[in-house]
């Protein structure tokens, strides 16, 4: 069920600078306060995959783009663009809903993102968890 909200032209424009000029490690995405379109939260540039975590809120939904890269077992840097869906536990039902409602419209005009995770615990997103799904196949 889509839930009607759009997806600013922002969160496009960040998306390929990320993608293209690597302009950015990764970019955390939100609903603005109105509840009818996803924006822009914030862009970093930060190579800690902690500071990622870090700027996930505990107890409320986000969608995220990392630029994920990892060794390869046989040698070789690999970069792979992952989404993250995050639904903590402790997030209210209503906002859990209208975010997993609303996932497609903005992972649809995102194009070129080779891995999907749904997190609702910070173990589901952690370094070797994402590592893991990364590297699988590959």
């Amino acid at each position: 069920m889509a839930s009607g909200v759009g997806v600013n032209d922002m969160c496009l424009n960040e998306y390929q600078a990320l993608k293209l000029k690597k302009a950015h490690k990764y970019i955390i995405f939100s609903l603005n306060k109105e509840l009818t379109e996803i924006v822009v939260e914030k862009t970093s540039s930060s190579q800690s995959y902690d500071d990622f975590i870090a700027d996930l809120p505990e107890t409320e939904c986000r969608w995220a783009v990392y630029d994920f890269e990892f060794e390869k077992e046989e040698g070789g840097k690999r970069n792979k663009i992952i989404f993250v869906s995050w639904s903590p536990d402790g997030a209210k039902i209503k906002q859990k809903m209208l975010f997993a409602s609303s996932k497609d419209a903005l992972r649809r005009a995102l194009v070129g993102v080779a891995v999907e995770i749904q997190g609702t615990d910070y173990s589901e997103v952690a370094y070797e968890s994402v590592l893991d799904k990364a590297s699988r196949g590959h």
